[in-house]
C-alpha cells in the first residue's frame, strides 16, 4: 500500500501533560514515522506517515491522548510524505 503523509495540529490540553511521549510512543508502536512538536499557541502539531490504515488507528489514539490530555478537536491535512524520518521524533526538546 502506498505511503501517505497527513499534518495534524491538535487543540486542547495537549501541552504539559506527556502529549508528545504518548504521540512518539503511538507512532513508534504502529511503525509510522514523523514528528510531534508543540506549538507556540499551545496546540501540538504532528506530522505523521505511513499506511493509510495504521494513520487512522494513529488518528483515534491521538483523538484520545494520555490520561491528563483533553483533546478538544484535530486539524488534518493531506501533505506530501517526508523521507527524512527514520522513526517518531519529538521536536524541541
Amino acid at each position: 500500500m502506498p505511503v501517505r503523509a497527513k499534518q495534524i495540529r491538535v487543540h486542547g490540553r495537549v501541552q504539559g501533560v506527556g502529549f508528545r511521549y504518548f504521540v512518539q510512543r503511538a507512532g513508534n508502536r504502529l511503525g509510522l514515522t514523523g514528528n510531534v512538536r508543540n506549538r507556540p499557541d499551545d496546540t501540538v502539531e504532528i506530522v505523521v506517515a505511513g499506511d493509510p490504515e495504521l494513520i487512522e488507528e494513529f488518528l483515534k489514539e491521538v483523538t484520545k491522548g494520555p490520561p491528563l490530555s483533553r483533546v478538544e478537536r484535530l486539524e488534518i491535512n493531506d501533505v506530501a510524505p517526508v523521507e527524512k524520518f527514520r522513526s517518531f521524533q519529538i521536536e524541541g526538546w
